[in-house]
């Protein structure tokens, strides 16, 4: 059973940068095929994929979010990261890693392993 765990701040000041990692187990993030991605769904809305690192390290992003996001790995831990700079407010939201076979909306309902989540709320 592959396991995926978000950790970080929960509380980030706006123009910070927000950084979260999601450590997984059961599996290695350099195995063939799999994308490993961050989601997040804001309060009362829908999820919405933010990019993913590939299994070669490649990374893909959503065209909204590239500008402010970087998507890397430390293989030895078995982990991903995210950084989203200069947040605000809208940035508010549940922040969710996961495993899957592409990249891009149209894949989320696709993924087959998600970490639980982790609240992040931006300060005004």
């Amino acid at each position: 059973q592959v396991q995926l765990q978000e950790s970080g701040p929960g509380l980030v000041k706006p123009s910070q940068t927000l950084s979260l990692t999601c450590t997984v187990s059961g599996g290695s993030i350099t195995t063939n095929y799999y994308y490993w991605s961050w989601i997040r769904q804001p309060p009362g809305k829908g999820l919405e994929w933010m990019g993913a690192i590939r299994y070669s390290g490649s990374t893909y992003y959503s065209p909204s979010l590239k500008s402010r996001t970087s998507i890397s790995r430390d293989t030895s831990k078995n982990q991903f990261t995210l950084q989203l700079s200069s947040v605000t407010p809208e940035d508010t939201a549940v922040y969710y890693c996961a495993r899957g076979l592409g990249a891009g909306w149209g894949i989320l309902g696709s993924m087959d392993y998600w970490g639980q989540g982790t609240q992040v709320t931006v300060s005004s």
